[in-house]
C-alpha cells in the first residue's frame, strides 16, 4: 500500500506546475506540513503538496480521485480530531495560498485557506478592518469558517459563515467554481458549515468590519477566588446585552490546583465604566489587560500552553448558564482533573463562552449549521490534553461522559436541549451528523451525490455526509 502511496505521490508532483511541490519524509517542509496543534492529529504521510494554484488543487483531485488514494486536507492544523485533516496517503497542504487583499468598495477580504488569523488580522489592520475570526492564536481560516466559526465579533454580526459572500472551490472532479449565493445557493448553503464535502476551498471572500483598538486581555485567579469568579460569570452571562462585551470563562487545572483563567473583551479601545467591574475587583494571579491591537490581543491568548500534547475538544449546547450549571460544570474540571491526573497526566479545561440570544439573527441566509436558529445555543468548550497515545482511548471515554453529565444537569434544570446542535468544530470525532446538522443532514447527502458522485472527498478525513 505505501508503495501505491509513492506511485501516487510521483504522479502528483509529474502533473502539478513549478507554482506547486511534493515534499517526502526528511525534508523540513513535510515535517512543517504533517505537524498539528495536538500531536495526536499528527500522522506521518507518504508525501505532502503544497498546491500554489486552484488549478494544480483540481490536478490533484482527480489523481487522488483515479487512485483511490486517502488524503488530508490542512489549513491551520489546529483540529484535534484525529485524522481529521492528516492520512498516511497524501496530506495536502494549503499553505501557499496565504494572500488577503481588501477591497474598499465592497468592503470585503479575499482570504487564502493557507492562513492563520494572526496574519489575517495583521493583513488587515492598516485598513482599520477586521474579519469575524479565530479567538485564540494560530486558529485557520479553512476549518473556523467552514465549520461556524463563532468570534469576539459574533454578538455584533453573527457566525463567521454568516460573513461570507463567495467561495473560491475546487471541485472534486477539478473544476474551479465561485461559489456564491446568487450563482450556486445550494452549494452556497452546503459549504456553510460542511467542511470539506464538496471539494477544496481555496480562497474564502468575507465582509469586513471596522476595527480600532480594542480593551481585553486574560486574568487568572486562584482557586480561593473561584467562587467569586463564578458568580461574576454567571451575572455576566445572563444580563449582558452589549454587542461588543464578552467573556470566555475557562476552569482548569495546574498540577492538582484548580485556577480559572479569563479572557475579556471589549470591541473598542475603553469598555463601559462597570461591564467587567465584578472581575477586576478580584485579586489575579496574573493579569494582562488593557488597550491593545486586535492582533496583539490574540497573539498573547494562552492557548498554546497545550500545544503538541495528545488532545480531544468536545462540547455540550446551552440556552443559559445558571448559577448551579456554572457550579457544576466548575465541579466537573476539578473531578476531571483528579481523576485522570495520576493515570494520564492529562490537563483539562472547560470554557463557558456565553453570546447574546441576538447572534443568529444578523443573517436570514440558510447554512448547513446551524440546522435552526429559531433559538441560540450557547457552545461549551471541553478540552482534555495527555501525553501518551496508550490512553487516548481513556481520555475520549471521560470527555464524553463528563459532557453527558453537564447536559443531563441542564435538562434536569429545565433547558429543552432535544434539538440542540453541537458546534462541529467542537464536536468530538464520533459525533452523529444528526447531532450537528439535525433535519439539514438529509439535504446535505443529496448535495454531496449530485456534487461528488465518486465519493472523491470521502477519501480524505472530517465528518462525511
Amino acid at each position: 500500500m505505501a508503495f501505491n502511496f509513492l506511485y501516487v505521490c510521483d504522479a502528483i508532483s509529474s502533473a502539478i506546475s513549478s507554482q506547486s511541490q511534493v515534499f517526502y519524509f526528511g525534508s523540513d517542509s513535510y515535517l512543517r506540513d504533517i505537524d498539528h496543534w495536538a500531536s495526536s492529529s499528527t500522522q506521518l504521510a507518504a508525501c505532502t503538496v503544497e498546491p500554489g494554484t486552484a488549478e494544480d488543487v483540481g490536478k490533484i483531485l482527480q489523481i487522488l480521485g483515479k487512485y483511490r488514494t486517502p488524503f488530508g486536507v490542512k489549513s491551520g492544523g489546529h483540529t484535534a480530531n484525529p485524522k481529521f485533516s492528516s492520512s498516511a496517503g497524501v496530506l495536502i497542504a494549503m499553505y501557499r495560498f496565504k494572500e488577503v487583499t481588501y477591497d474598499q468598495a465592497s468592503q470585503t477580504a479575499n482570504i487564502g485557506t493557507g492562513l492563520i488569523f494572526d496574519d489575517v488580522y495583521s493583513a488587515l489592520a492598516p485598513y482599520g478592518v477586521s474579519v469575524l475570526g479565530g479567538r485564540v492564536t494560530g486558529i485557520g481560516v479553512g476549518g473556523f469558517v467552514l465549520g461556524g466559526g463563532y468570534s469576539w465579533k459574533s454578538n455584533q454580526y453573527g457566525l463567521a459563515l454568516d460573513t461570507v459572500t463567495a467561495f473560491e472551490l475546487v471541485k472534486p472532479d477539478g473544476e474551479i467554481v465561485s461559489v456564491t449565493e446568487s450563482t450556486e445557493a445550494e452549494l452556497f448553503f452546503g459549504l456553510k458549515g460542511g467542511y470539506n464535502n464538496f471539494g477544496i476551498v481555496t480562497r474564502i471572500q468575507m465582509r469586513t468590519f471596522p476595527q480600532s483598538s480594542i480593551w481585553g486581555g486574560t486574568i487568572t485567579y486562584f482557586s480561593l477566588f473561584i467562587p467569586q469568579v463564578s458568580a461574576a460569570v454567571t451575572k455576566f452571562s445572563t444580563s449582558n446585552t452589549d454587542p461588543k462585551a464578552n467573556i470566555i470563562a475557562t476552569y482548569m487545572c495546574i498540577a492538582t490546583e484548580p485556577l480559572v483563567s479569563l479572557m475579556l473583551y471589549y470591541d473598542a479601545p475603553n469598555p463601559p465604566k462597570d461591564i467587567f467591574r465584578d472581575f477586576l475587583i478580584l485579586p489575579p494571579l496574573s493579569s494582562d489587560v488593557g488597550t491593545r491591537s486586535i492582533s496583539d490581543f490574540i497573539q498573547k491568548s494562552n492557548s498554546n500552553s497545550t500545544a503538541n500534547l495528545r488532545g480531544i475538544f468536545h462540547t455540550v449546547p446551552l440556552l443559559q448558564y445558571s448559577q448551579n450549571l456554572v457550579q457544576v460544570i466548575e465541579n466537573e474540571a476539578i473531578l476531571s482533573c483528579s481523576q485522570l491526573l495520576s493515570k494520564t497526566d492529562a490537563g483539562v479545561s472547560y470554557s463557558i463562552e456565553p453570546f447574546l440570544s441576538s447572534i443568529l439573527s444578523h443573517n436570514t441566509s440558510l447554512s448547513a449549521y446551524p440546522p435552526t436558529r429559531e433559538k441560540t445555543y450557547l457552545p461549551l468548550n471541553i478540552y482534555f490534553a495527555w501525553l501518551l497515545s496508550s490512553f487516548d482511548r481513556d481520555n475520549f471515554d471521560a470527555v464524553k461522559q463528563s459532557a453527558t453529565r453537564i447536559r443531563d444537569v441542564a435538562v434536569a434544570e429545565g433547558q429543552d436541549l432535544s434539538n440542540a446542535p453541537l458546534y462541529p468544530n467542537y464536536a468530538i470525532f464520533d459525533t452523529p451528523l444528526s447531532q450537528m446538522y439535525g433535519g439539514n443532514v438529509e439535504k446535505l447527502n443529496a448535495l454531496k451525490k449530485r456534487v461528488d458522485p465518486s465519493n472523491v472527498m470521502g477519501l480524505a478525513g472530517g465528518f462525511k455526509f
